[in-house]
């Protein structure tokens, strides 16, 4: 790509939080990033305002429903394509004209959009961690074979991506990733009965959607980041660790074997690691201010608790036995963080419905991705009959 063309950028998720801050970072940097594609589940309205504003000749709205309202209401510009479903989030996510698809739809929806886009070159920002807990192999071998960049979107993982670029695999003793331990890192055990989800999509330091400020508060979400580290970096389980880190500062560590310890800080936005991507390999002025070391402040951490986070000690289970087990701990914690938030879970039952799901669930060696899919489906019914 030469140097003056304009970096062409697809946005799955659009208009979620990871779409928001990615909005921000595009108006910041108009003059080297383009916006040719945006999806979302069903915010016809947000989408459409988005298709304004950035002149976006391509938009998906992955449900049906709100695909047909979007129709009637006809609030989409006169050029911009509308597709709907599944067959609408592959046709965006091969764009000729893409350079770089940003994949930041929550769940395990946006895999098989992200293996399309993979098998057509384009290079991945992974904001969903849930689609390499559910089919990383498949995805590492895809993009290994296709030569493509998979570039972490995740704090953690921009962090430790960032921190290990030019340093030899075999340098590498362990990766340690921050967790701020959510909302309830110190309210006593016997309160967490009572929290409603109310409660637990409150985070103290991230602006996220729902579904992930839960996963925060479990610490199901540093389980799966976990999983999604032993892919990208390719290390075993026993070189991966958590800490309990309340002010967001510094987003992971890489430890080497000579004792050296770097790190990443920025403040908790996403912006920062959203830009490195679409930037990547440049740099540029960020969008939002950055650390100022004239101020005091602290740095605490402190490792986990896992009776007051057992779903950080299922997944660590999970990751371990390998083959299907993260998938089937990824579908069950879906269901159950869903039925939570639908007031039909208690908080302390999501942990326990992973638990029985992974105990319910055969776990084996998917040899294919309609293997692996069936799997999931089988994870996320037993789930649901819990």
């Amino acid at each position: 790509m030469p140097a003056s063309a304009k970096k062409k950028v697809v946005l799955l998720g659009a208009t979620g939080s990871i779409g928001g801050s990615t909005l921000r970072v595009l108006r910041a940097h108009s003059d080297k990033l383009e916006l040719v594609g945006v999806a979302a589940s069903s915010s016809h309205r947000e989408l459409a305002a988005i298709c304004h504003e950035f002149h976006v000749p391509h938009a998906v709205l992955s449900d049906e429903a709100a695909y047909a309202e979007a129709k009637a209401a006809n609030t989409f510009p006169a050029n911009s394509h509308l597709g709907c479903g599944e067959s609408g989030l592959i046709e965006i996510s091969t764009l000729p004209e893409a350079d770089i698809v940003l994949v930041a739809v929550v769940g395990a929806c946006g895999l098989k959009p992200t293996l399309a886009a993979i098998e057509a070159g384009k290079d991945i920002a992974l904001a969903n961690k849930e689609l390499l807990v559910l089919g990383g192999a498949f995805v590492i071998e895809a993009a290994k074979r296709k030569g493509v960049r998979l570039l972490p979107t995740d704090s953690e993982h921009n962090a430790i991506f960032q921190c290990i670029e030019g340093h030899p695999q075999q340098h590498l003793d362990k990766l340690i990733l921050t967790a701020s331990g959510g909302q309830f890192r110190d309210a006593p055990l016997k309160s967490l009965a009572k929290v409603t989800p109310a409660d637990a999509t409150q985070h103290p330091n991230w602006s996220m959607g729902p579904k992930i400020t839960v996963d925060s508060a479990t610490m199901a979400n540093k389980g799966l980041e976990l999983i999604e580290a032993h892919w990208l970096f390719g290390l075993e389980p026993e070189r991966l660790e958590v800490v309990i880190h309340p002010q967001s500062i510094v987003h992971s560590f890489a430890q080497f074997i000579d004792g050296s310890i770097l790190a990443q800080l920025s403040p908790p936005s996403m912006t920062f690691a959203i830009q490195h991507c679409l930037l990547y390999p440049d740099r540029a002025p960020g969008v939002d201010a950055t650390t100022d070391f004239r101020k005091a402040f602290q740095l605490d951490f402190k490792a986990p608790d896992f009776k007051r986070f057992p779903c950080l000690q299922l997944a660590y289970d999970a990751m371990r036995s390998g083959g299907s087990a993260p998938a089937i701990f990824n579908a069950a914690n879906e269901i159950a963080v869903e039925r939570f938030l639908a007031h039909d879970l208690a908080y302390l039952d999501i942990p326990r419905v992973i638990d029985h799901t992974l105990e319910k669930v055969e776990t084996s060696a998917a040899a294919t991705l309609e293997a692996l899919l069936h799997i999931d489906a089988e994870a996320r019914a037993v789930a649901q009959s819990f």
